[in-house]
């Protein structure tokens, strides 16, 4: 089944984007969730409008997260956590811990766009991938330090 991407899917393609899918994956998953429409002759020629509303939301949504990616450059989060005698954290610290951080300092940043490869366990200076938009990505410095 042909169908028209309304979001960008990972492993399938971007927005605008006309694909051939199985029609139990477009009709069960993809067109309940609005994720995608029927390539049919009415949006197909819808298509060629949508492309240009789609390219003006893209470029914004990029100029947006390049300002963030800046700002979030230019920031550190400090967290405290307890720890033992050989610097090992009671727990660890977590994409959530720092998206709360984050969010402590004015910044809305989804935790599932902290890029941490495994939890932090130790007392230290990280730096800390944070992917914006499918171009942008900041670097962000995450100090884990000792609580008092």
């Amino acid at each position: 089944m042909k169908i028209i991407l309304q979001e960008n899917i990972e492993k399938l393609g971007t927005r605008g984007q006309v694909v051939e899918v199985a029609e139990g994956y477009a009709r069960n998953y993809l067109l309940p969730r609005a994720l995608a429409i029927p390539a049919d002759a009415g949006n197909m020629k819808r298509l060629e409008k949508i492309r240009a509303a789609l390219a003006r939301k893209e470029a914004t949504e990029k100029g947006a997260a390049e300002l963030l990616a800046q700002q979030l450059a230019a920031t550190s989060v400090t967290i405290a956590r307890k720890a033992g005698e050989n610097d090992q954290l009671f727990g660890s610290v977590t994409a959530a811990d720092i998206a709360a951080a984050l969010e402590a300092q004015g910044f809305h940043v989804d935790k599932r766009r902290i890029q941490l490869a495994e939890p932090i366990k130790v007392i230290s200076e990280n730096e800390v991938s944070v992917k914006l938009h499918h171009d942008v990505s900041a670097t962000l410095k995450v100090s884990v330090t000792r609580e008092a």
